[in-house]
Formats: structure tokens, sequence, C-alpha cells
């Protein structure tokens, strides 16, 4: 099958901040946090910046609007006209979906637990405990027992006291169970995998976690009743997915019809080459301004969180990698199907942590520790595709 978007050659890393993005990584991470300690009134002000549903945050706006421009490019260079039959690929497509809602959510479940529930439980702290916000509906006396948590009365509002642990693993659950439906289109461009194939894969992940997301997150957390954040994931999905997407589609029509094809690839996409790239630099700085505090306040913590992230995302990229190689599936749709399994829906994971047991809790600071660890680790994995392409079959024209 044919890459149904730019010419290879258009993907090489020529310029100096492709060559070298891990080092802007790590350079945007450190001035994101350094933005945070020096400016806090300038992060706190764009952090506020939001659409709320209720008292949550649900999207940042200006984490929305670097996102937009961060997709955008891609989504343009997609010829969609050749979408329906990168979607005949049944066999990636079908590989992501069991990733993604058969194993996926499990593992996590279960490395998480092993490390935060066993193995770091000492070090985190057998005692410690932490606040989260009453589950929705539930109206229960000060005292009273819901689940592993005990009703407490914090500044006078009432809260469920819970064992700092067992937040930090609701955390990671809730990364567990949101497949990549933005970030991955750009892992998939700089691996040179089919744009046109992860398009197909994105759209059914979305509509899949409208209908699992709840449901696995209900069934993994053991509340009987969790409520399934709606407005949030439409929300997330709207402004992080459709809105590129939609935008892409429309202006690549208009443009090759005013200018011609030949323009548009050869004067108009050269243009849109270093915007992807600086948006996520920019979106990086953004979310450590507003999260670093929290992370320079428990660096060990990160450390404890980050491992069974990291050991969970290796696991499904192989294991996808894996079984795309024993099916024979082609390299350009080999990469992308392995990849929207490793990587998550960080923004609607930290929205939904907020929402459901607070912005200060431990389960929201488990999701922000997976967006730390997410871009330099997926970042690796893109090497490695693309040192492995001689593993897969040659995609057929």
């Amino acid at each position: 099958m044919q890459c149904v978007t730019a010419p290879q050659d258009q993907r090489k890393m020529r310029n100096i901040f492709e060559r070298y993005l891990s080092l802007w990584v790590a350079l945007s991470i450190l001035a994101g946090i350094g933005l945070g300690k020096l400016a806090p009134l300038l992060a706190g002000t764009l952090d506020g910046i939001a659409i709320y549903v209720g008292d949550a945050p649900v999207v940042s706006i200006p984490i929305a609007i670097c996102l937009f421009f961060m997709m955008y490019p891609i989504m343009v260079k997609i010829d969609f006209s050749q979408v329906v039959k990168a979607g005949r690929s049944s066999k990636p497509v079908f590989l992501t979906l069991v990733l993604n809602w058969m194993i996926k959510p499990f593992t996590m479940y279960g490395i998480a637990f092993l490390f935060l529930g066993v193995l770091f439980r000492g070090m985190i702290g057998i005692e410690a405990m932490d606040l989260v916000k009453m589950p929705f509906g539930l109206d229960l006396a000060v005292g009273d027992i819901h689940g592993a948590g005990t009703v407490v009365l914090s500044n006078g509002i009432k809260m469920l006291q819970v064992p700092l642990w067992r937040s930090y693993l609701a955390g990671t659950i809730l990364l567990g169970i949101a497949p990549c439906t933005a970030m991955v289109f750009v892992w998939s461009y700089l691996a040179r995998g089919n744009d046109g194939l992860t398009l197909v894969m994105v759209a059914i992940n979305s509509l899949t976690m409208l209908l699992l997301y709840g449901i696995f997150g209900g069934f993994l957390l053991g509340v009987g009743r969790l409520p399934v954040p709606w407005q949030a994931l439409l929300l997330s999905i709207g402004i992080y997915v459709a809105l590129p997407l939609l935008t892409g589609y429309f202006s690549r029509k208009w443009i090759i019809k005013a200018r011609g094809e030949t323009w548009f690839k050869e004067r108009f996409l050269h243009l849109l080459t270093p915007v992807t790239i600086g948006a996520l630099l920019m979106t990086l700085i953004l979310l450590f301004s507003f999260k670093g505090e929290v992370i320079l306040a428990n660096p060990l913590t990160i450390l404890w969180i980050a491992i069974p992230l990291f050991l969970q995302t290796n696991l499904i990229f192989w294991l996808g990698y894996g079984i795309a190689r024993m099916l024979k599936v082609n390299y350009k749709d080999a990469a992308p199907a392995a990849m929207i399994g490793a990587s998550n829906h960080f923004e609607v994971a930290i929205a939904t942590a907020t929402m459901l047991f607070g912005l200060s809790s431990g389960a929201a600071l488990a999701t922000v520790v997976g967006v730390l660890i997410e871009v330099p680790v997926m970042l690796l994995l893109v090497r490695i595709c693309l040192k492995t392409r001689h593993w897969f079959p040659v995609a057929s024209v």
C-alpha cells in the first residue's frame, strides 16, 4: 500500500530542530518548569484560560491552540480520497483495537499495581493518604467507609481519604484506558507511517473510547457507578482531533483548487515543515509551566510513577510491533498500529482525573507524569521503528 501523504524525502529530518528533537524536548521541559517558577502568575493565568465543565477545567485553550498548529500541518498533507483505501487494511485496524481495549487496560492495571501497590509501596509511604473528591451523587456521613477510603471533613468539605498509592494507581488506569488520538499523528509522521491508516485508526479509537472509557474506568477503578465524563471526552476529541481534521480537509481542497496541486506540494507544504515541531515544543513549555511546581515538589514520586508507565509503554509497543511482524503487515501500517497503542491521550486522562478526583490529587499527578515520559519515550520508539523497517515487507503500490 502506498503512503497517502507527502513523499518520503519530505520526511527526512534535515533541519537542526528535527535532527536533535530529543534535546529540544528536554530543553522545552526545563524551560516550562523555569517559566512556572520565575513567572508563576503568568503560568497560572494561562492555565486558567480553559473551557470548563462545572468547576473542572476540561480543555486548556492555550494548549488546544498549540495542539491545533501541531496537528494541522499533518492533517492537511493527508489525501483524504485515499483514506478509504487505507481503511481496508483490516489487520492493523483489528490489531490496534485488540491492543487498546483487550490488552492495554489490564496490563496497565497489573503493572501499576505491582509497582505502586507492592514494590514501591513502602517508598511512597504505607500510611500516606490522599484526599480526593467524593464520587458524584454519593452522600455519606463523615467517618463512613467507601471502598478503600474514609469520608473526612477538609476545610468544611466532605472528601474521601484514600491510600496515596491507590490514588496514583487511579491516575495510571485513566492513562491506560485512553488510547492516543492526537499525538500519534506526530509519531506516525516522524516514523514515515501510513497517515491515512493512522487517521482511520484514530477515528475508530475515538468512537470506541466514547463507548468504553467509562465502562473500563468503572471496572478497573473498582467504583460501581463511575460517572462517564461525556462532556470532557466529546470536547477533547472535538477540539484535539476533529477541528484540525476538518480544517485540514477543507483547506487542502480550497488551496489545490485555487493554486493547483504543484504549488500546494512544492510551496505550501514546505512552509509548514517546522510548524509541527515548533507547536510540539510550545505545548511542552506550556504543560510544564502549569505543572512544573508539582513535579519539583515530588521528584522521587515522579520516578515511582514513571517506572510502571515506561514499562507499560514499551510492553504494548513491542507486543503490537511483534504481532504486526508475525501477521506480515507492511511497515507503513505496522508502525502506527503499534504506536497508537503505546501512546496515551494524556489530555483526556488529565481532564478526567481532575474532574473525578481533584486537581491536587495523586491521580491528577500520575496523569501529568504520563506527559513527562510520553514524548521522550515515543521519540525513542520512532527511532527504533526507522531502524527496523527492514523487518517488514515492503508496502505495495
